[in-house]
């Protein structure tokens, strides 16, 4: 005779119904679709295509991407954490080769621009917000995807910054890899939104050129004693 506590243990501790656990496994290869399908769409229609035709252009419903997502804010964190996620590991796998501090940097600014410049429609539609979104919520929300890609790439960069500077410079570091990513960003996304001229710098000269920013700032020759005696003299200071 079966011991019925034996038998319902064994039942509470057996493995997922076979039918359950392929219905999941459908439902992720589902979403992960969904997810390619809707980078693909955005980046032919640009970053503000709606649920409607970002659906459309991936032949379904919008109710479908609504019943993955929930909503299109739900949407851009799901194709965020994808694209950041290759961005993050681009990044981090630029800065291996880097033979100083100075070319780390350069290597991770090279590469962030490089990729959002693959697809600015995409890249705008993972770090914007969905409409009726509080400005910065997507960045402050715990979980977010643009939120820790940001705090990893601050980290990144912290490091070889360490090094440029040598040790017993701590202090220095303090706010600086949250600034540094400020700038990069700011900068990055002006650079993306310029129409084409003989005037906007092509990627590796802007990749310099903020790079340089971040290591000696906008004006390095007015650090220097001479140059801050003579703009004393001039100026009046």
């Amino acid at each position: 005779m079966n011991n019925p506590d034996t038998s319902i243990d064994h039942q509470a501790g057996a493995s997922p119904d076979g039918r359950s656990s392929r219905w999941q496994s459908h439902r992720e290869e589902r979403r992960r679709e969904l997810i390619k399908q809707a980078r693909k769409a955005v980046h032919a229609l640009g970053s503000d295509a709606s649920m409607e035709e970002i659906a459309t252009a991936a032949g379904t419903s919008k109710s479908v991407f609504y019943r993955y997502f929930g909503d299109k804010a739900g949407l851009q964190q799901a194709v965020g954490e994808v694209v950041l996620s290759q961005m993050q590991h681009r990044m981090r796998e630029a800065a291996q080769g880097a033979q100083t501090p100075r070319e780390g940097l350069l290597a991770m600014v090279s590469a962030y621009l490089q990729m959002a410049d693959t697809s600015p429609s995409v890249y705008t539609f993972v770090t914007s917000h969905a409409p009726g979104d509080p400005a910065g919520a997507s960045e402050s929300a715990a979980g977010s995807a643009l939120g820790h890609f940001f705090d990893a790439v601050a980290d990144m960069i912290a490091t070889p910054m360490r090094s440029h500077l040598g040790g017993g410079r701590e202090n220095v570091i303090g706010y600086w890899p949250k600034a540094a990513i400020g700038l990069v960003r700011n900068a990055g996304e002006q650079w993306l939104s310029t129409p084409d001229s003989p005037t906007k710098p092509d990627q590796e000269t802007m990749a310099r050129q903020i790079t340089a920013w971040l290591c000696v700032g906008i004006a390095p020759e007015l650090t220097t004693g001479s140059q801050t005696k003579k703009l004393s003299a001039n100026e009046g200071l």
